[in-house]
């Protein structure tokens, strides 16, 4: 992973993710925003996990709707950002492989 990758999943995912981290899931997933998409998914997973909001009368109240609220825009929003190792407009993706058509004659 490359310092540009790097810099563009800390803009997304904040300055205190492990390096280490992110480098294992691009190399495993071969994609910054695979990598943000999954980071962002986990924290959101994890925020669902416990109690969204918590009163305790007269002293405390807890809430964390509008981190869940957050979280879900910013997954949604990540198809709109052009990350750092996405193909230009009109080239072929890395993933796409291409093969020659050959026309083939049955015989009888």
């Amino acid at each position: 992973m490359d310092p540009t990758i790097l810099a563009w999943l800390r803009a997304q995912l904040g300055t205190t993710t492990d390096e280490q981290d992110l480098a294992a899931r691009y190399a495993r997933l071969g994609r910054a925003r695979s990598v943000a998409a999954e980071v962002l998914a986990e924290r959101r997973a994890a925020l669902l996990a416990e109690p969204l909001r918590m009163t305790v009368d007269g002293v405390i109240t807890i809430d964390q709707s509008q981190n869940l609220a957050g979280l879900e825009r910013q997954l949604a929003g990540l198809a709109d950002l052009l990350a750092p190792d996405d193909p230009a407009p009109g080239e072929a993706s890395v993933d796409l492989v291409t093969a020659p058509l050959t026309h083939h004659r049955r015989g009888r």
